[in-house]
């Protein structure tokens, strides 16, 4: 899966927010979304939602190796975290996060709820519309 946000269709309604902090931590808290919807003010209506592109260079960060790349996308192994947070420094889109209630960093591993959610169809799997499906 290539998860792509497609510019226009967005809302800024934060439902892809909702569901993925439900379906990563079973919590209703959108700050623990592995995803970011963010509005470009004073512009009304014009919206962009960060997501994790896969590209490895909060990995190549890890001075412990905690981030391994896992049936294509890369995922934080908590246990061997030392929550130095230099994943989050790497992160080029700015979409590795940490939440108070966690030591450990995480990111998106490209589940596919907020796609499955968005009303508007502005996320998308890139390489699922390329074959047609």
């Amino acid at each position: 899966m290539k998860l792509k946000f497609k510019e226009g269709l967005c809302s800024g309604c934060r439902v892809c927010e909702a569901a993925c902090a439900m379906a990563v931590f079973g919590e209703e808290n959108p700050k623990k979304a592995a995803l970011r919807v963010r509005g470009h003010f004073p512009a009304p209506g014009t919206y962009d939602v960060a997501v994790c592109d896969q590209c490895g260079e909060c990995a190549e960060a890890c001075p412990v190796e905690a981030i391994k790349k896992v049936d294509g996308h890369y995922e934080v192994n908590a246990e061997e975290c030392t929550g130095c947070l230099l994943c989050v420094e790497a992160c080029p889109r700015g979409v590795m996060f940490t939440h108070r209630d966690r030591e450990a960093p995480f990111k998106c591993t490209l589940c596919g709820t907020c796609i499955e959610f968005c009303p508007r169809g502005a996320l998308v799997d890139e390489e699922a519309m390329e074959r047609g499906a």
